[in-house]
């Protein structure tokens, strides 16, 4: 039954009972188009005993670990004991030419050609590079743009590029805050903000998904918006990536970077991408900071004190890769080459239209991500009190696993791949017993 349907008597009354709810939660899980690859990754048992399993709603923190990583890690160093150095050229993924391995999926992943995509470093350390290249204040044109509600280490850094450029972060950073009384912004202020003070942008940074709110940004419309205004247009898309389906080359995204930790699975502290559009890798005249793996391979090894970047995304790398680190990562983009981000973003619709349906009724609970299932990712944020408690609770009482942000925002990300319509019905049940 969908919940905006006309009800009968029977069908109300089993609206609120336990058994027909949770039994309307696994026929949904039978039936759908594309069920939950649960069996592909491993779930943590819930905490206390409660379940055999989690219930993980923490996926936009930390992804759950794909079982194909351990056999990959385990080739990686069996070669490394059996070649040692030789493995560089000589191991089954010879080591040298390891990030090649992921171009082509992560390019797939963003909507990007091959050579517009690299996986190197961290989010924020490849933030920097991309601010290094394409922050260029001049003239009046010298502020940087963000949201209110980005994460922190987006705020710290791009306050520490006004100061590396001579600039008080304090009249060089605008935070574009909602309207009073709202908890998102709106596309239509942001492209108004643009239009009206764009000469005096020289940077446009948002997030692609609020990593508080869940908000998905319309991330075509202020791009070509803040392009039109003559900014530098880059995104942060740490809650994207493996969230929604992108179209970086197509939305003529100038830069973008993304952690691989969260929805790609990838480990703690995995690997990050990096997007530069190939009209920037194609130009020489970028500045760019570099690096030895910057040089174009063909004459790496020849040593010359003069770089010799490639016209990619490469030219963007500092270091060899660390391919005990790229492993994961590998592993978790096959993962999703083979099922697809259109699949998947549908499923996630789903997953997350259901999850919306069984928490509205909620006294105590509002969910601040927008109702419209376009405008926001595999995410619903919910303001509660005592969120910190409450996530203690979920997980002590009902092996239920989400994350708080204090003082008043609890997150639940039912991840598609591995995150069921029963998770989804054992959350409701929990915040309606504990709220």
């Amino acid at each position: 039954m969908n919940p905006q349907d006309p009800a009968s008597p029977h069908d109300l009354a089993s609206m609120h009972d336990p058994a027909s709810l949770e039994a309307r939660a696994r026929r949904l899980d039978e039936t759908d188009p594309l069920p939950a690859l649960r069996g592909e990754f491993l779930i943590p048992p819930a905490p206390g005993g409660t379940h055999e399993e989690a219930a993980y709603f923490a996926g936009n923190s930390l992804g759950l670990q794909p079982r194909s990583v351990a056999g990959l890690l385990r080739e990686e160093l069996d070669d490394w004991a059996r070649l040692a150095v030789e493995g560089h050229t000589q191991a089954r993924r010879p080591w040298a030419d390891y990030h090649e391995l992921l171009r082509e999926p992560a390019a797939r992943l963003v909507g990007a050609r091959p050579h517009e995509v690299v996986a190197m470093n961290s989010l924020t350390v490849n933030l920097h590079l991309m601010m290094a290249s394409f922050y260029r204040p001049a003239g009046t044109r010298t502020r940087i743009v963000i949201e209110d509600a980005a994460f922190p280490s987006d705020s710290y850094a791009v306050a520490s590029q006004a100061v590396h450029h001579g600039l008080d972060p304090a009249a060089t950073v605008v935070r574009l805050k909602p309207r009073p009384g709202e908890d998102n912004l709106r596309t239509e202020d942001v492209v108004g903000f643009l239009e009206r003070e764009g000469g005096t942008v020289a940077l446009l940074m948002l997030g692609g998904v609020n990593y508080l709110t869940g908000q998905l940004m319309d991330m075509p419309a202020i791009t070509k918006a803040g392009r039109a205004a003559g900014a530098v247009v880059g995104w942060d898309l740490a809650h994207a990536a493996g969230n929604v389906p992108l179209r970086l080359h197509d939305w003529d995204v100038d830069f973008a970077a993304w952690c691989t930790y969260k929805y790609l699975n990838s480990g703690p502290g995995a690997v990050a991408g990096c997007f530069v559009h190939e009209r920037h890798v194609r130009d020489a005249s970028v500045p760019k900071l570099s690096g030895w793996w910057g040089t174009d391979p063909s004459v790496r090894f020849r040593m010359d004190p003069d770089i010799a970047p490639p016209p990619s995304a490469d030219a963007w790398q500092l270091s060899n890769p660390p391919v005990l680190a790229l492993a994961p990562v590998l592993a978790s983009l096959e993962i999703f080459d083979r099922v697809g981000m259109d699949a998947l973003r549908a499923r996630s619709e789903r997953l997350t239209g259901y999850l919306a349906s069984r928490l509205a009724p909620i006294g105590g609970v509002q969910i601040i991500t927008p109702a419209d299932p376009a405008a926001r990712g595999s995410q619903l944020s919910l303001r509660v009190a005592d969120a910190g408690g409450l996530v203690r609770r979920l997980a002590r009482t009902h092996g239920v696993i989400a994350d708080a942000r204090e003082p008043d925002v609890v997150r639940l990300a039912p991840v598609p791949l591995y995150c069921t319509f029963h998770d989804c019905h054992r959350a409701a049940e929990a915040l309606g017993d504990l709220v």
